[in-house]
């Protein structure tokens, strides 16, 4: 009711100081614009002024109130294509996990502009690209994908390198790789993938420098480590071993150099290991360096026992036959049921022709194990001691015991 009261008593007051200046003549207003001459009462000049600021005002608001509201539509529009774009990429995940390639890389392609993620969703299309054949369409998709999304470069070159695995292109993933190396150094997973690309490449020599930061970065299991590094020199020993025999074929005196200078290079787990050392020694027989190879096999017995190398201790012939089957003599006092050691005896004898000695290694070896190599040797040498009866009597055994022949009738002689 106040607030009424002063709003009436303001109005009055308003109205009177009005009517008051109407009366008063306060002048004109007179203007000129070129030609024209514009001349006006004060009061009506003032009321135009009022006028024209009003319509300005006006006008602001209105062309505010539009751009407002065109901001409003374009918002309206974006929200719009965001919805879609989200229900096409899912739609475009759906297909890619039913496999059918080319709607998943339309969908997910397409989308990518208007996606929360393109990079997912580019990657996602190079994928089926991937699976559709088309190479070209992969190197688009990811180059569209590295440049929809700042960063992204590790993750792109990943699956590109992985996408080129996939695809057999095996340089161009080795290209990859190593850039993204030199990227990220110590990334477990650029580092595996190289692994894999070296192991298809059979490039071992690479592999063995790559080894020490696979197994510094704990990469792979210790067991998968090992497995692989008996695996890369057991071929780096193999192409040495390769170059010495073109080496001798020219040259029949030309030495093992690059097959003993590598075994220097070997790391020390390696050349402990049972089936490296193996390998070393029969391709130093295979080069006509059987002395050399029984003297490293004779060391690592001492130390350390292997029914695998005594064997093949056994057929190697070393410089002193005698001196060698003395040795071996010696470790059967260690192990005088071991049927491998007895085999090697029995061929060791046969080298220093003690043949009877020799069938009696052999005999005791097949008592304790039926082997083939022992049946095979025992029958080889009662044959060329006239004793050929017996020697086919073993081998007929052999046979039927190793094919398991039933028990059937047979003919009486």
């Amino acid at each position: 009711m106040i607030r009424l009261l002063l709003i009436i008593l303001i109005a009055l007051l308003v109205g009177t100081g009005l009517s008051l200046g109407l009366t008063y003549d306060l002048g004109y207003i007179r203007i000129s614009l070129g030609n024209y001459l514009i001349e006006t009462n004060f009061w009506v000049g003032l009321a135009l002024i009022v006028v024209l600021v009003a319509l300005s005002v006006f006008t602001l608001n209105t062309l505010r109130r539009f751009r407002e509201g065109t901001g409003l539509v374009a918002n309206w529009v974006a929200r719009g294509n965001e919805r879609r774009a989200r229900r096409r990429t899912t739609q475009g995940l759906l297909s890619l996990a039913e496999g059918n390639w080319p709607r998943a890389r339309k969908l997910l392609s397409s989308s990518a502009g208007h996606a929360d993620t393109p990079l997912i969703n580019y990657l996602a299309a190079a994928q089926a690209a991937f699976e559709a054949g088309d190479h070209e369409g992969v190197d688009d998709l990811l180059r569209k994908a590295y440049e929809s999304t700042p960063g992204s470069s590790l993750a792109v070159g990943l699956t590109q390198a992985q996408l080129q695995l996939g695809g057999n292109r095996l340089e161009q993933a080795l290209a990859t790789l190593l850039r993204l190396r030199k990227e990220s150094p110590h990334h477990p997973f650029v580092l595996k993938l190289l692994k894999n690309t070296y192991l298809r490449l059979e490039d071992w020599r690479e592999l063995s420098r790559l080894i020490p930061e696979l197994r510094k970065r704990s990469v792979l299991s210790e067991k998968e480590l090992d497995d692989l590094e008996r695996q890369v020199w057991h071929n780096l020993l193999e192409r040495a071993a390769e170059d010495c025999e073109r080496e001798q074929k020219n040259r029949p005196e030309a030495s093992l150099e690059p097959l003993t200078r590598l075994w220097d290079e070997l790391p020390r787990f390696v050349r402990r290991d049972e089936y490296t050392i193996r390998d070393y020694a029969r391709l130093l027989a295979r080069l006509g360096d059987e002395a050399q190879a029984e003297t490293l096999l004779r060391k690592v017995l001492r130390n350390h026992w292997s029914d695998e190398l005594i064997n093949l201790y056994g057929r190697l012939k070393g410089d002193q036959p005698d001196e060698q089957l003395l040795v071996a003599e010696q470790w059967l006092k260690e192990r005088p049921n071991n049927p491998e050691l007895l085999l090697a005896l029995g061929r060791l004898s046969l080298r220093n022709e003690l043949w009877g000695k020799a069938k009696g290694y052999f005999k005791t070896s097949l008592q304790l194990k039926r082997s083939r190599e022992a049946l095979a040797e025992l029958s080889r040498l009662n044959a060329h001691m006239g004793e050929e009866e017996t020697s086919i009597k073993l081998l007929m055994q052999g046979l039927e015991t190793d094919n398991g022949l039933p028990e059937l009738p047979m003919p009486k002689a």
